[in-house]
């Protein structure tokens, strides 16, 4: 699922060069899970090993943390976020600015995870956006002490294997899409066996005829009027059909 996280609580295992310090935090939806790199380093995996779906916040023009959301299963665009976890998320990106938790009027930039761009000539934590026009803003006037609070209350500290968990995603979602495509053509196979079978009714539809039928009333007053044996008009009742 998108909220799955493999992690290591407690102390950070130093031989473990694949596992990143990753801070998580809790807004009020509690739907959504905010997390960010400790340092520039961490940011750097954060931004080498997201997922499609992750959305991604920082302060404009200032230094910041880079923090992020994964969008809920059913989810593909900004559009999906309630505007109380763009809201939340915009406060501890300020509040994790070292010049911008200091200023008011402070304007956050957010866009999927798959618009942003790194370049080799590009510093460590830089990013750059593949596509302007799907960037959007948002403006945290002050901070908001009951916000601040709740998500620092909220915060912890773990390991997960960024890779490893990038890895698994992108397995279940081929395992999804062959299963999506198996369920597509299973049932274009029970459309077609659908629509035959009502064009084989449609073609055998005149075959018996009201004005053709008889009954075995109709059969026996015929043997009565012809003086033939009942073998006889069987047999010929029997060619006229086939």
């Amino acid at each position: 699922p998108r909220g799955a996280l493999l992690s290591c609580p407690g102390p950070r295992p130093v031989a473990w060069r694949s596992v990143n310090m990753v801070f998580f935090f809790t807004g009020r939806d509690k739907r959504y899970l905010m997390y960010m790199g400790r340092d520039k380093e961490e940011n750097e995996e954060l931004i080498r090993w997201g997922w499609p779906e992750d959305v991604w916040f920082h302060v404009d023009k200032h230094s910041s943390a880079h923090v992020y959301i994964r969008l809920l299963e059913g989810q593909s665009t900004l559009d999906d976020i309630p505007e109380v976890v763009i809201e939340d998320c915009a406060q501890l990106t300020k509040l994790n600015s070292i010049e911008g938790c200091k200023l008011n009027d402070v304007q956050i930039v957010y866009t999927m995870w798959s618009n942003l761009k790194k370049t080799g000539d590009m510093a460590t934590g830089q990013v750059g956006f593949h596509d302007r026009k799907a960037v959007r803003f948002t403006k945290v006037h002050r901070r908001s002490n009951e916000i601040c609070n709740l998500l620092n209350k909220s915060k912890r500290e773990e390991y997960p294997n960024l890779q490893e968990l990038r890895d698994q995603r992108d397995r279940e979602e081929v395992i999804r899409k062959k299963k999506h495509t198996q369920e597509l053509r299973l049932q274009e196979k029970q459309q077609r066996a659908e629509a035959e079978a009502a064009r084989d009714m449609k073609e055998y539809k005149g075959v018996f005829t009201a004005d053709k039928m008889k009954s075995n009333m109709d059969i026996l007053e015929e043997v009565k009027a012809s003086g033939k044996s009942d073998i006889e008009v069987a047999r010929e009742l029997e060619e006229d059909f086939m």
